[in-house]
């Protein structure tokens, strides 16, 4: 089989199974991070994110920043490594790498577009802890008439840098829904990988 294509029978999954979305993803026990730098983290984020909602740019531009977001603060890596399931264990090197830029840029604009709905409004982190092997960082969205609500995110030091892996606004599960969702468009693609990331490149 050529390494530039790859054809893959995959089961269908559901978005209730949390857990073995996370599974993919889960850090090994933080020992260097503590409270007060996944706090720290998170502030950080969410001071870049507010500085853009409220930048008054053009939805484009905003896009642009979503994604430098993400790319400094995020583990790329491991949460497009999750997203795309068990069919990361067949790609090739040279696929993952081409999937996860598509995925960066795929998440940023969808993720970005949800952010943009906070527009006038402002992100507040109110508090943090260690849940197991990472730390969850707690934050609220209070957006103009409309009652606040809670957003998560979930923080580790397992790529040798302190950097979150998985948000839950609402409570929906990035982690989850992602991997639901890319595992949707790949079956639809028959378990390309080539023509999924190219699916992404134009979503």
């Amino acid at each position: 089989m050529a390494n530039d294509r790859l054809i893959i029978t995959r089961r269908g999954f559901g978005i209730g199974l949390v857990g073995g979305a996370a599974a993919l993803a889960l850090p090994v026990p933080a020992a260097a991070l503590t409270v007060d730098q996944a706090g720290t983290l998170v502030n950080s984020i969410v001071n870049d994110v507010n500085a853009t909602i409220n930048s008054g740019k053009s939805a484009s531009a905003m896009y642009g920043d979503f994604e430098r977001i993400f790319a400094r603060y995020a583990d790329v890596p491991t949460i497009a490594r999750s997203a795309l399931g068990p069919a990361a264990r067949g790609a090739s090197q040279a696929q993952l790498t081409a999937f996860t830029k598509a995925y960066q840029s795929y998440i940023a604009r969808k993720y970005g577009a949800r952010f943009r709905e906070f527009i006038g409004g402002q992100i507040e982190v109110t508090g943090a802890r260690q849940v197991k092997s990472y730390f969850e960082v707690i934050s609220v969205a209070k957006l103009r008439g409309q009652a606040p609500f809670d957003l998560r995110w979930h923080v580790s030091d397992r790529s040798g840098k302190d950097l979150f892996f998985n948000i839950i606004i609402e409570g929906v599960n990035m982690l989850a829904s992602e991997r639901t969702e890319i595992g949707a468009m790949l079956d639809r693609r028959r378990g390309d990988i080539n023509g999924l990331i190219e699916d992404l490149k134009s979503a």
